[in-house]
């Protein structure tokens, strides 16, 4: 346990587990007023964790001695958070592109000791978007509430606050629990909730086009700053990387973002849906449009140098022609390139700098990934049931390959040796479980329209980039892609066109962004 918390450790662990069976609940639960009370208690419960954890740092003490400058605070945050929710509650589809519109945005925070970058902005949208969702269902009354029996929620749902209330529970012998608590309290929970929001949400034509406009503007905004850093050759964010390009031969670009893989993996994502419009839809204006977004947003990926984005955008390409054209064909040249890329490392290392009998020269080649996959395999055969705890990956590597802190890294950069690691055969075969549920909920009738299409793609994109890089869970981007995935596909069993045009009202006869209640099942 750390100085500056004032819980015991058992009781962290206690209120971990809580607080995700709590978002587990605002999923699982069939009432919506159960849903509203599970939602509300997750999210009054989240910031007392934190708080207790960090009570005793110099950034908490600091707000204890001004109480009059931390009460104004609070004030002008609950207004904030009222008046959100007001607009959530008037207007849903307002709930869908502000999230939307909060996802890539992270600010430094210093706690407990360290900076960490955290979406602050979407915090406000998810808590302003839980009160607004909630407040109304709490005037139901339960004896007259909708029976929501018949639509349970299916399996991706079910394993999602499996995945979460496992990692919280193996926070107790984790031998770095205030990690564990971390992700717990900045990721997990409130991206559950946030999954449960755009869950229900009615996404008509209307709500799916600004939404995705808002990511286009966003991603061209983005790439027109990275633009900026190339020709200046000086970044706005991330010292690391501004060390990097000091002493290497490139120079790469992360925008503001804080990561240039990050930013690379937003640009990847937005540039799927964009080829989802190119192949889906007729009208000449949005093909123009398109195409003249992808050239610049290419341009911007470029400059990142992210091997992983780039993989991860022709994964996504590759769904998007298996859904549009033939899966076979795109199966047939996917193995075929595969098989020259192998034939080329085998045969031409000496052209390709990879001497595959030098475990300094492959280290060097995956940037590093090799060491790393390599010691979380080693953890994870080492304790292979249960893992070495939730969030200890980084003080374990440490310990096993005697390495500092600065070092280590806080995960292997490919997920699922994070997991096995972590969390041993269970976790991991839960984490296989939910790509399969995933997988099962987005595909199926995916080729119907492009938003479907695109979702599905993006998140075979984000998984093989989780596997090259890291951030499953922990990124917002995963839920969203999911929880819009349910509501489209919840959509598409309703009869719903989400590719129509925009109309005063969606084929089911309620204005766009109107809750829907109907649950997709896996």
């Amino acid at each position: 346990m750390t100085d500056t918390a004032i819980l015991p450790e058992w009781l962290r662990v206690a209120g971990m587990v809580a607080a995700a069976a709590l978002a587990g609940a605002a999923v699982l639960a069939h009432q919506p007023r159960r849903r509203a009370l599970a939602a509300l208690a997750a999210l009054a419960l989240v910031p007392l964790l934190l708080v207790a954890e960090i009570w005793d740092t110099p950034q908490v003490q600091a707000v204890r001695d001004r109480p009059a400058v931390a009460l104004a605070a609070l004030a002008a945050a609950l207004v904030a958070l009222a008046l959100g929710a007001a607009l959530f509650a008037r207007r849903p589809g307002a709930l869908a592109v502000l999230a939307v519109a909060a996802l890539p945005f992270r600010l430094p925070v210093e706690a407990g000791g360290s900076t960490a970058n955290l979406l602050v902005p979407l915090y406000l949208v998810i808590a302003a978007g839980v009160l607004g969702r909630a407040l109304p269902a709490l005037r139901i009354d339960p004896e007259h509430a909708p029976d929501e029996r018949e639509r349970p929620p299916g399996w991706l749902e079910r394993l999602l606050v499996a995945a979460v209330v496992l990692y919280a529970v193996q926070a107790s012998w984790s031998s770095d629990p205030e990690k564990a608590l971390e992700q717990v309290v900045f990721f997990y929970v409130p991206f559950m909730l946030l999954f449960a929001l755009l869950r229900e949400l009615d996404w008509g034509p209307r709500t799916v086009a600004a939404a995705f406009c808002v990511l286009v503007a966003l991603a061209l905004v983005f790439t027109g700053i990275g633009f900026v850093e190339w020709q200046l050759r000086e970044l706005l964010l991330n010292p690391k990387v501004i060390a990097s390009n000091q002493v290497e031969g490139y120079f790469r670009v992360n925008s503001l973002f804080f990561d240039p893989n990050i930013y690379g993996r937003f640009l990847a994502l937005v540039m799927i849906g964009l080829a989802a419009v190119l192949l889906w839809r007729r009208r000449t204006a949005e093909l123009v449009a398109a195409t003249v977004a992808l050239a610049v947003l290419w341009g911007g990926l470029l400059l990142t140098l992210s091997q992983s984005s780039f993989a991860a955008l022709l994964a996504g390409l590759a769904v998007l022609a298996a859904l549009r054209l033939s899966p076979w064909k795109v199966l047939v040249a996917a193995g075929a390139a595969a098989a020259v890329a192998v034939a080329l490392v085998l045969l031409f290392p000496g052209a390709l700098r990879v001497d595959l009998t030098s475990r300094e020269t492959v280290d060097d080649a995956t940037s590093g990934r090799y060491e790393l996959v390599r010691g979380g395999v080693e953890l994870a055969l080492e304790r292979p049931a249960l893992g070495w705890g939730s969030g200890a990956f980084e003080r374990e590597y440490r310990r096993s390959e005697r390495t500092s802190g600065q070092r280590a890294a806080a995960a292997s950069h490919t997920i699922p040796v994070t997991v096995a690691a972590e969390q041993g055969v269970v976790g991991l075969a839960v984490f296989l479980a939910l790509l399969v549920a995933a997988l099962t909920r987005l595909l199926p009738g995916a080729r119907a329209s492009a938003a479907r299409a695109a979702v599905a793609a993006g998140f075979v994109a984000l998984v093989l980039h989780t596997w090259l890089y890291a951030a499953f869970l922990e990124d917002p981007v995963t839920w969203t892609l999911l929880g819009v995935g349910t509501a489209l596909a919840a959509g598409a069993h309703r009869g719903a066109a989400p590719d129509a045009p925009a109309t005063a009202q969606n084929g089911n006869g309620r204005p766009p962004g109107t809750p829907a209640r109907a649950r997709a099942t896996t």
